[in-house]
């Protein structure tokens, strides 16, 4: 029975794969925008009338602005490179809450929220373009859709476990489900982190392909990483990388995302004849 579920867990594993644009890597993927997106509309709708949007007109403008411009950037380089049913799938929306939480997020098809409690880290509007570029790349990369497969594929392995053990004895079956709970965990937050360190290498490609300054990307984890003062939760078990491997990596990637940008640009603006 194990084999045999096993078996046809492979199929659909390799059945759903493709890659991430840009970054090349394989993912597992069979939740369609047919059925994610309108859910995703319909919670950010939901979360809109429940929370408080900012009264601070500069700041909401700034991020509707600059939201616009990366979010420009993004759909362009789709429409270039043969994504232009994903490209029209957006409903790009920017909105600033007001909220002391140092928190920003992108839901499935481009609903975008900071909330005011993250501004004084982002500081100036390069920052706010580092935060946007890097929740915008979760979304372009259908973080949320891979981890809801996963997460599904975790359910049907962990039963297929269960009928496969549920007559070996009640510890056995016992020792086995820890097991996997445990192993299917750390793979979870490790998973997680290969999606956050994407997202920053994606998102510092987009911020320069909108025209800000990369660099601004890790000074914004190290104003993160002066607030958070050293309580932040050891890196193998968190579902970021720690700021410090997350600064030195956006340092390490910046020349390789400013080379990408301008490539893309330069390509872009190149006449067709």
């Amino acid at each position: 029975m194990i084999k045999k579920g096993a078996f046809l867990l492979i199929i659909f594993f390799f059945a759903s794969c493709s890659s991430v644009p840009i970054t090349g890597r394989k993912r597992v993927n069979f939740m369609s925008d047919s059925k994610v997106l309108p859910v995703s509309f319909s919670q950010y709708k939901g979360f809109l009338e429940e929370n408080t949007l900012s009264k601070n007109k500069i700041l909401s403008n700034q991020i509707k602005e600059v939201g616009k411009k990366i979010a420009t950037a993004v759909d362009l380089f789709m429409r270039a490179n043969n994504m232009v049913s994903e490209a029209n799938s957006y409903q790009w929306d920017f909105n600033l809450i007001e909220d002391k939480k140092v928190n920003a997020w992108c839901m499935p098809g481009g609903k975008v929220v900071f909330y005011t409690g993250i501004m004084p880290v982002c500081l100036n509007e390069n920052g706010v373009a580092a935060v946007m570029g890097h929740e915008v790349a979760h979304a372009f990369a259908k973080h949320g859709q891979e981890r809801m497969s996963q997460g599904q594929l975790q359910q049907i392995s962990s039963a297929a476990l269960s009928l496969g053990t549920s007559k070996k004895g009640e510890n056995t079956e016992q020792i086995w489900n820890t097991a996997f709970g445990i192993g299917s965990g750390l793979g979870m937050l490790k998973f997680s982190r290969v999606h956050e360190q994407e997202a920053d290498r994606l998102g510092l490609i987009f911020m320069i392909m909108a025209g800000y300054d990369g660099a601004e990307a890790a000074k914004v984890w190290s104003r993160m990483s002066s607030l958070s003062e050293g309580k932040s939760s050891p890196e193998i078990l968190s579902t970021h990388p720690s700021n410090s491997s997350r600064i030195q990596d956006l340092k390490n990637y910046l020349p390789t995302a400013k080379k990408y940008a301008t490539q893309f640009i330069s390509k872009a603006n190149t006449p067709v004849n």
